[in-house]
């Protein structure tokens, strides 16, 4: 065997020992029940994220905890927290001061209030109710007479992979993916990319980038970045009463594109 053989056999067998000698581990947070969809989808992100990790040299966990217990936790320990709970609680943990540069996710609460508050470290994942009722209004203004009602996600979607998805998620959890599952894996899956593309699991590194050049398709197709009131853009599905996918919002022709849905720009 030639020495140029021999050399590149042993880059071969030594180049992923080098790569992950180091290997990155996240831990991130949650808060909130864990017999719901919510849960489910931030397992299904999980799961695809220690998938993708295997590859990378990146290991992920998520650990449930209380709003107490995260309270006694060292800053340095958290990276970032995932909260499943109602505004309320989402809105007091997005205040603790030892979490000011943590990204907190909010994915379970439609509430105006969480937007408005344009706090610089809550992340809004579901479609907020202001987002819903222009999605519902540039219907009716086209179809008066069809009624309609506005989700993030629909298992039906099949659109950029979303099939794909779909599918993994009912194969996965015996149910089907809804707005809730959906916010779940797109707050893990949003985390485990910014790591990947980052090298990092600072929170304060991490929500920089999340807030200023995240670029996260979602398999929802337009590219869905976050506004400066914590609200991530995207599509809303539009179902009708048979519920079946009638369109996605916002409408064609609609000024202003993604910016047409919901609260835009904080107040000054």
């Amino acid at each position: 065997m030639s020495k140029l053989k021999k050399l590149g056999l042993i880059v071969l067998f030594i180049w992923p020992q080098i790569i992950f000698a180091n290997p990155i581990n996240v831990t991130l947070h949650y808060i909130g029940p864990t017999d719901g969809q919510v849960w489910a989808g931030v397992q299904q992100g999980l799961s695809e994220a220690n998938l993708q990790g295997q590859f990378l040299g990146q290991n992920y966990q998520v650990k449930n905890i209380t709003e107490e217990e995260l309270a006694a936790l060292p800053q340095s320990e958290i990276t970032a927290v995932l909260v499943g709970t109602d505004a309320k609680h989402i809105l007091e943990i997005a205040k603790m001061k030892k979490l000011a540069y943590v990204p907190v996710f909010n994915l379970s609460s439609d509430a105006d209030g969480l937007r408005q508050a344009c706090l610089s470290n809550l992340l809004n994942i579901p479609l907020s109710k202001q987002m819903k009722t222009d999605a519902l209004a540039q219907w009716q203004a086209k179809n008066p007479d069809t009624l309609v009602t506005a989700h993030a996600w629909h298992h039906d979607f099949v659109k950029f992979a979303a099939s794909q998805l779909n599918n993994r998620f009912t194969k996965n959890h015996k149910t089907q993916m809804d707005d809730d599952a959906w916010a779940g894996w797109a707050a893990v899956k949003m985390l485990s990319d910014t790591v990947a593309r980052t090298q990092k699991t600072d929170a304060a590194d991490m929500l920089n980038y999340l807030k200023n050049d995240l670029s996260f398709d979602g398999q929802k197709g337009d590219t869905a970045t976050f506004r400066e009131t914590g609200q991530l853009r995207q599509i809303v599905l539009l179902i009708d009463k048979d519920d079946n996918i009638v369109a996605e919002a916002p409408l064609r022709g609609v000024k202003g594109g993604l910016d047409s849905l919901g609260m835009v720009t904080c107040k000054k």
